[in-house]
């Protein structure tokens, strides 16, 4: 087996890539302190092909070269937008139509092995702070709740990781190809 060349992998320019077809899903941060996670969560949602970013509270806004060591140029595929407060961004995604799901561990939440999204629908998926996760007031204004089933000793994935399971799962169920 041959691994392929760069030149082989036929990816779409950053101008092919803002006219094709995107995953229904605006991946929101609330407040995501490390850089080096906001530039891979850029280079995931490019790789999934999303929407758009939120970019709430403390989270860091490109261009920033502590963001693009990890999004490899993603800041410029991948649509984003700053509001000063996730719930701002909340109002603005209610308004424009969108299911808002938290990624977090919580009451009544739902595994995501379990949930089937509806591809006439569109999504927003909230990713918290590192440390503290989706905050509270966030947490008062969803539609519902998603949780990765975790087998192990600790608490939590990583950010970056649970985006990429997250996105996965949700490409992988929409089927849109």
């Amino acid at each position: 087996m041959r691994k392929l060349k760069l030149d082989e992998l036929n990816r779409a320019s950053v101008t092919e890539f803002k006219k094709q077809d995107k995953l229904p899903v605006t991946v929101v941060l609330d407040n995501v302190r490390s850089m080096h996670n906001i530039g891979s969560i850029f280079r995931t949602s490019d790789g999934f092909a999303v929407q758009q970013i939120y970019l709430c509270g403390i989270t860091a806004l490109p261009p920033h070269r502590e963001i693009e060591k990890t999004a490899l140029g993603a800041t410029n595929s991948v649509d984003w937008t700053h509001f000063e407060t996730p719930l701002q961004a909340i109002e603005q995604l209610r308004s424009d139509g969108y299911k808002i799901i938290a990624i977090e561990q919580a009451e009544k939440s739902m595994m995501l092995n379990k949930f089937k999204p509806n591809s006439k629908e569109k999504y927003a998926l909230i990713f918290g702070n590192e440390v503290n996760g989706v905050s509270d007031e966030v947490m008062e204004k969803i539609d519902t709740c998603i949780e990765i089933p975790q087998f192990g000793t600790k608490h939590s994935f990583n950010i970056v990781v649970s985006a990429g399971i997250v996105l996965w799962d949700f490409f992988s169920k929409l089927d849109l190809k």
